[in-house]
């Protein structure tokens, strides 16, 4: 009897941990549908090596992080990423995004030339403003920069370094009519 009871429970334990796992990417999903970015990208961060094998799930949580600017936390879904045609392209997108932020940190700090590139772009933001830059060609480094959006002349990007517990920071402040309504830091 009581090797029964311990099967039993243990059988509802599986059952229980296995329904929260499965529940996981449900509540991914629903942060997600509802803009609440920040929270679909941690709970994919938290529970990402369960679902390391299940390319929707990668791909939410890498657009995920992407919304709110996380960036970094790219990399890993971008060497999952291949199954699939879409899961390929999600792959490819991300890797744009990436590799852009990382040059244009090395060109900020460092004064890397960018003038000789041609690069895919994206509709992000960072895109948008490595596009801006490259735009420049060779150039003596600024503090700051300012874009006018090619697209909507009341839109504008400044960009600049800050630098925070002695790490360098690339910002990117999206305007409206000269107000801010976003700011983007990376690093």
């Amino acid at each position: 009897m009581n090797h029964k009871y311990i099967y039993l429970k243990l059988l509802l334990l599986i059952f229980i941990s296995s329904s929260l796992y499965a529940n996981k990417k449900k509540d991914m999903f629903l942060f997600y549908k509802d803009t609440k970015f920040k929270e679909a990208c941690d709970i994919g961060f938290e529970n990402f090596s369960r679902y390391k094998k299940d390319e929707e799930f990668i791909s939410l949580y890498a657009l995920s992080c992407l919304e709110v600017d996380y960036i970094n936390r790219l990399a890993k879904p971008i060497a999952i990423l291949r199954n699939s045609k879409e899961s390929r392209a999600n792959s490819a997108y991300f890797s744009v995004i990436l590799m852009q932020k990382k040059l244009l940190y090395h060109a900020m700090i460092d004064g890397y030339d960018l003038s000789s590139l041609k690069l895919p772009t994206t509709k992000y933001i960072l895109s948008k403003v490595f596009d801006l830059y490259l735009q420049l060609g060779k150039h003596l480094q600024k503090d700051r920069y300012l874009f006018k959006d090619s697209t909507d002349s009341r839109l504008s990007y400044k960009l600049y370094l800050i630098k925070n517990n002695n790490i360098q920071k690339i910002v990117i402040e999206e305007l409206y009519n000269s107000k801010i309504i976003k700011i983007h830091t990376y690093w």
